[in-house]
């Protein structure tokens, strides 16, 4: 939720509504005062200078991806109810801090899952692909880490302790992972989602008492230790949606780049023309693809 999606959601509403007015419309006030007044073709003008190519962009975009894919009030409703979750009674704060509302936060909401239609059509997920998942998330993890910078100092730290070193004053020593270094690098049982991909992956595959070549995140490269396994059982369990894990997988094997071409064709087959001429280069990212 950055603070970029209001600014492009209530300009975009500007956009649209001066791009379809005549001139009398233009000119009528937006603002009156003692002082003047500003018009909507005032407000336009100024909106388009501050973002116009980026927001017709995003409206062009989420036009002709709406023209194609299904996405329901339901699904919106349903990725929002996910964001409240997360953020419980905080939810209101954060957005105020985002200069977002409720229904700016939905509408862009929409957006990204028409684009993850977009990304995933041809994506196929098989049934033991859903399993395998389904069995992930039903599994807690106990390991320990050391984290490092780079591959070399990776290497060096495993080479320390296969001679014999001791984990725990390695991960003092090397790890720059603040929240589990002066621990020993350990962390207790947490579930699938709580780390990075890569890092889950990894420990996951370990067998107990394993450790890892290094392994490359965003954060840098880990040497994992996977101390213990356990499976989810009772309450604890996790009821697994299918079709919710379906397209999550789907997602994971999504190639950005694809989505763009696929856009691009959608942008042509819709025969776009741009009125305005100072935003007349608003899709020309789009020509190359086509």
């Amino acid at each position: 939720m950055k603070k970029t999606v209001l600014a492009l959601t209530m300009a975009a509403s500007v956009l649209a509504l001066s791009a379809c007015s005549d001139k009398n419309t233009a000119d009528e006030a937006v603002i009156t005062s003692k002082i003047g007044d500003i018009t909507k073709n005032e407000f336009y003008e100024e909106m388009k200078i501050a973002g116009g190519e980026q927001i017709l962009l995003q409206m062009t975009v989420e036009k002709v991806l709406n023209d194609k894919y299904k996405v329901s009030d339901q699904d919106v409703e349903d990725k929002f109810k996910e964001i409240e979750e997360q953020y419980g009674e905080g939810l209101d704060t954060v957005l105020a801090q985002q200069g977002l509302t409720k229904e700016t936060l939905k509408k862009q909401l929409r957006f990204e899952l028409l684009n993850n239609e977009a990304v995933t059509e041809d994506i196929e997920v098989s049934a033991e692909e859903i399993a395998q998942r389904g069995k992930e998330l039903n599994t807690e993890l106990h390991v320990r880490h050391i984290l490092v910078e780079d591959e070399e100092t990776a290497l060096e730290v495993i080479k320390k302790l296969e001679g014999g070193a001791a984990f725990a004053d390695l991960a003092k020593e090397f790890s720059t992972d603040p929240g589990s270094k002066d621990n020993g690098g350990e962390y207790e049982w947490f579930g699938f989602g709580k780390m990075v991909p890569e890092f889950w992956s990894a420990a996951y595959n370990l067998e107990p008492s394993q450790i890892s070549e290094p392994v490359q995140s965003s954060h840098g490269f880990h040497i994992i230790e996977t101390l213990g396994k356990r499976d989810l059982e009772g309450d604890k369990a996790t009821k697994v949606d299918e079709d919710k894990v379906r397209k999550e997988l789907a997602l994971e094997k999504a190639d950005q780049n694809a989505a763009f071409e696929k856009v691009a064709k959608l942008i042509k087959e819709a025969d776009i023309k741009i009125k305005d001429a100072d935003l007349k280069a608003t899709l020309d990212m789009f020509k190359d693809k086509e």
